[in-house]
């Protein structure tokens, strides 16, 4: 049997924590870009700290620069009193950074002036921003640092706080400016969360077969040899016959699956296979661990 070799190799501890405040940096600046350019200009208070900048920028005329400095700083404060020191500096870098390429970019002309166009776009660009700050494992603390404080001292759970702070602020962009705002809010809300699972988790989709056969062995060995994927064996045991019944657990990238159905048919037509989406697979033949 060929051993599938691990492409990924192992990057020195310095290089590793260089590319992580890379991350920080760059996932920053991709939500300040995206803040300045579709969300503040189309008045998409979308939650966060961003949200409220808009809110008070609409009402005050302050600099929303200004204004996520002054709730980022002491919020980060307040979670290292009340949650310990377990932000670290990127957490920091990040809640200071992205105010200063908000500031930074202030002056950049809109990309657009349609909200829903602004709503989708910001919300894929905060996204995007935010799932890169968060695989280099930091945050951009904000009121989700207020979520967790919430979260520790009462019995809501983490994505309840979240869902009440952000809610607020969708809320209070309904009053500010109008209810269709708040609804792009909620929009952009929507985009932002699913940007982030989308590039957290990544595009490519791997699939888990279970498969029941007859023909175990043959099936594991044809699997080895024309596929080059592991297999793992489980012990089961028939509901109705209460024979054992060995299952086979095997997963492959989205790209070889249908190689897969083909590789167990030719084996054992009467072969019985349950298929699942594996949202990511860490391990040795895919992603590093």
């Amino acid at each position: 049997m060929k051993k599938r070799r691990n492409r990924d190799v192992e990057r020195h501890p310095l290089l590793e924590k260089v590319i992580e405040y890379g991350y920080v940096l760059v996932g920053s600046a991709i939500v300040a870009i995206a803040f300045n350019v579709f969300l503040l200009p189309n008045r998409i208070a979308s939650g966060g700290v961003s949200g409220i900048s808009t809110i008070t920028e609409a009402l005050f005329g302050i600099e929303p620069a200004f204004v996520q400095w002054a709730l980022n700083i002491p919020l980060f404060i307040a979670g290292l009193i009340f949650l310990g020191a377990q932000f670290g500096v990127k957490t920091l870098i990040g809640t200071i950074f992205l105010p200063f390429v908000v500031f930074l970019t202030k002056d950049w002309e809109p990309w657009t002036h349609d909200p829903l166009l602004g709503a989708i776009c910001g919300g894929i660009g905060v996204g995007l921003g935010l799932g890169i700050v968060f695989r280099g494992k930091a945050s951009t603390g904000g009121t989700d640092l207020a979520a967790q404080i919430i979260h520790k001292y009462t019995n809501l759970s983490l994505g309840t706080c979240v869902a009440f702070i952000d809610g607020l602020i969708v809320l209070s962009a309904a009053i500010v400016f109008d209810i269709e705002r708040g609804l792009y809010a909620l929009i952009g809300l929507y985009v932002t969360s699913k940007t982030i699972d989308l590039v957290q988790v990544g595009i490519g989709r791997s699939k888990m077969a279970l498969i029941i056969t007859n023909k175990e062995f043959e099936v594991r060995q044809a699997i080895f040899e024309k596929i080059d994927r592991g297999v793992t064996r489980l012990n089961a045991k028939g509901g109705y016959t209460e024979d054992d019944r060995p299952v086979l657990l095997c997963v492959v990238d989205q790209t070889e699956f249908t190689k897969l159905k083909q590789v167990v048919k030719s084996v054992d037509a009467t072969a019985f296979v349950v298929v699942m989406d594996a949202s990511e697979v860490l391990g040795e033949g895919f992603k590093r661990v």
